[in-house]
């Protein structure tokens, strides 16, 4: 069947998840992590404990979901190979453990009818096994050939655009022509990202990164930028996923500061936007 725009509300069950040492280290240099974040990216180095990142809240616990049906599962049928991700927000509560179990729970919160193509956002909360709030996420996939249903189009136009001034930081990070294949381990099998045949279907012309990748990059800037690294002060990222990245292309970020604790950013290869509407909270 199609999308079921009814969906909307629908919850997941309350599954138990978990994640240990070894997954965090796994994002952390799936996420291009290595000799120069020695505190994220091994958990053996003299008087260095291990901490993890972030942006690891978009993938914890992925390979360990107790049974249950998940949110995404209840909007209908459609062609995985026309899913590509929209944008991603993540709200931190505190430092995600090195170790844990969790419960997490998602719901529908949106679909939006674009024509010739549909919106779906899905929300998940993940607190400890005892109730307290860990992070919260939100995330829009945009599904084309699924719209049509004379829906709601669901919000539009300018936000989080930088100031007309030239960035307070920039940082350019290289991501490797191999790195979708160490990125997909923390979770994403979606051939797209590493079978040709599969990408073209989609009508690419060889496989993309995983946006989530991107983001990860993007969020190892904004954190040793704006808060020296230091994960207890970063508490919010939000961004929209502008354009495809390849394996290999290098990402700057560019971030400004527009209010206490507060900036604007965008990642761009080359002169090509490929991630916009950046928001980033940190004390």
């Amino acid at each position: 069947m199609p999308l079921n725009p009814e969906a909307v509300g629908a919850l997941g069950d309350a599954r138990e998840i978990s994640w240990n040492s070894k997954d965090a280290l796994l994002y952390a240099v799936g996420i291009g992590a290595a000799h120069d974040d020695l505190q994220f990216s091994t958990e053996n180095t003299k008087d260095t404990p291990q901490v993890v990142y972030p942006t690891f809240a978009v993938v914890a616990g992925s390979g360990t979901p107790s049974a249950g049906k998940s949110a995404l599962s209840q909007v209908g049928s459609f062609n995985w190979a026309m899913l590509v991700h929209g944008s991603q927000a993540i709200t931190l509560h505190r430092p995600i453990p090195v170790e844990a179990k969790a419960i997490a729970q998602d719901r529908v919160a949106a679909m939006y009818d674009k024509g010739k193509a549909a919106i779906v956002v899905i929300e998940n909360e993940v607190k400890t096994v005892a109730g307290e709030p860990l992070w919260s996420t939100r995330s829009a996939v945009f599904i084309r050939g699924e719209g049509g249903w004379g829906g709601d189009r669901g919000p539009s136009g300018a936000q989080n655009e930088p100031p007309d001034r030239a960035p307070d930081h920039e940082v350019t990070l290289q991501t490797s022509p191999d790195q979708a294949f160490v990125y997909r381990l923390s979770g994403d099998r979606n051939p797209l990202h590493t079978d040709p045949s599969f990408a073209a279907l989609g009508g690419f012309d060889r496989p993309i990164l995983h946006g989530l990748c991107s983001y990860g990059f993007t969020g190892r800037a904004l954190l040793a930028e704006l808060a020296a690294n230091d994960v207890s002060r970063f508490h919010h990222m939000e961004a929209r996923f502008a354009s495809p990245v390849m394996p290999g292309d290098a990402l700057t970020v560019r971030m400004w500061r527009v209010g206490d604790g507060k900036a604007v950013f965008t990642t761009s290869v080359g002169d090509r936007v490929v991630i916009d509407q950046g928001l980033a909270t940190f004390s």
